[in-house]
């Protein structure tokens, strides 16, 4: 809320009716350097990422449907949006093989 009370009046904020003034993706991703910076994250976050991150760890893992996921992301087709969800289901595919593995290991017998 304080970063709404903080741009509330800001011109390029009004300009667009959005709540926050629009920044050039260039430096965003810039921001997000300085923000990893100061945490000291090691991994390049860009847009990009953020954008990924949140379809897929935030969104589509926790059950939220595709449809409104697809409505978030400002995606035009649900097509677009699907491209999330079968990464998803690929990493559940090497996820799951792993664990068939440890429990072969587990119980002594081979996966």
């Amino acid at each position: 809320m304080s970063l709404i009370q903080k741009y509330r009046n800001h011109p390029l904020a009004q300009e667009n009716e959005r709540l926050f003034p629009r920044i050039s993706n260039q430096r965003l991703n810039a921001y997000l350097k300085e923000i990893a910076d100061i945490c000291g994250i090691k991994r390049n976050l860009t847009f990009h990422l953020a954008r990924y991150t949140f379809a897929t760890t935030i969104t589509l893992s926790q059950g939220v449907p595709i449809e409104s996921i697809s409505q978030m992301l400002g995606h035009t087709k649900i097509t677009t949006t699907q491209i999330y969800a079968s990464v998803l289901e690929d990493k559940l595919g090497r996820d799951m093989e792993q664990v068939q593995g440890r429990i072969g290991a587990t119980f002594g017998k081979a996966s």
